[in-house]
């Protein structure tokens, strides 16, 4: 089972980088913009402070980064989640398959095992799609809690 992958599986994990990128972008546009606008904002008013030592300024401006380099670890293990979730279906689907292999199994029989793998990798790619909606939403919702 060590061939080439087919164009519908391509197709399919492309598909899942795409509305992940488009997802963060979204999330970049709505959320962390103004998140970053804030710390930029806050760290200026640390520079105004004529009583600020260097060191405070400094201690200031880091803690106005602390809410966005959160916010980035946040999306950050979020995406983690997702990715691991989809690949413990994609592996799921393999060991399924694994498990019916037999020493006899030849030829129409492997291209159709190959064939259920496929289409099982694609389930779980169509799958994992349906749930970023509900997974952007509670990112935003997410964050901009804490922003």
């Amino acid at each position: 089972m060590g061939e080439p992958i087919s164009a519908a599986l391509q197709a399919s994990r492309a598909k899942v980088d795409e509305s992940v990128s488009r997802m963060v972008d979204d999330i970049d546009r709505s959320v962390f913009r103004k998140m970053q606008r804030e710390m930029y904002l806050c760290s200026a008013r640390c520079c105004e402070n004529p009583q600020y030592q260097m060191s405070d300024v400094q201690s200031c401006a880091e803690r106005c980064s602390q809410p966005i380099q959160q916010g980035q670890n946040y999306i950050q293990q979020e995406l983690n989640d997702f990715l691991d979730r989809l690949q413990r279906c994609g592996m799921q689907c393999q060991d399924d398959i694994k498990d019916r292999l037999g020493a006899s199994v030849g030829g129409a029989q492997t291209d159709k095992l190959k064939q259920e793998l496929e289409g099982c990798l694609i389930k779980c790619t169509e799958k994992h799609l349906g749930l970023l909606p509900t997974m952007s939403k509670r990112m935003k919702a997410n964050l901009q809690s804490t922003s």
